[in-house]
């Protein structure tokens, strides 16, 4: 099965709640308020961020108030572009890598079935933008009465 990693999951968690502050305070956000809104480790979750704060997504303030802020609209930030900053390159098996293919490549009969599914998870999450993950009143309304919840940009 397909998984994000944990510090991926994290780091979205985190822009999420960035992004859902930002219409709702003037500051940047510390690690330790974003670890303690979702309960995650917080030297864990300050690594992220610097992470995201090296990729550009993420802006760090210093000082006494400082803290993170997004570097762009929540819009502007897909999903794939977080999970390839914290993690690297996705792939989603070991045939398709960076360095090129496997050994096996002149006799695989999956290499391109597998390449297309691997660029249709590509392709879907850098459709998917930060401002996408943020709930509206209505998305949990729908879920709760058994309709269908579409992600739309």
């Amino acid at each position: 099965m397909l998984r994000l990693t944990k510090k991926a999951d994290y780091g979205l968690m985190a822009l999420k709640y960035l992004a859902e502050q930002a219409n709702t305070s003037n500051g940047a956000q510390s690690a330790k308020e974003i670890a303690e809104a979702y309960h995650i480790p917080p030297q864990l979750l300050a690594k992220i961020l610097q992470t995201l704060a090296k990729a550009g997504i993420l802006i760090s303030h210093a000082g006494t108030n400082g803290g993170y802020a997004l570097a762009r609209a929540a819009e502007d930030i897909s999903a794939f572009e977080v999970i390839r900053a914290i993690d690297g390159p996705l792939f989603i098996t070991s045939c398709i890598t960076i360095h090129g293919t496997c050994d096996l490549a002149g006799h695989c009969t999956i290499k391109e079935p597998l390449r297309k599914v691997n660029d249709s998870i590509t392709t879907l999450l850098s459709e998917l933008y930060i401002s996408d993950l943020i709930e509206t009143d209505q998305a949990p309304r729908a879920a709760l009465a058994g309709g269908l919840v579409t992600i739309a940009r």
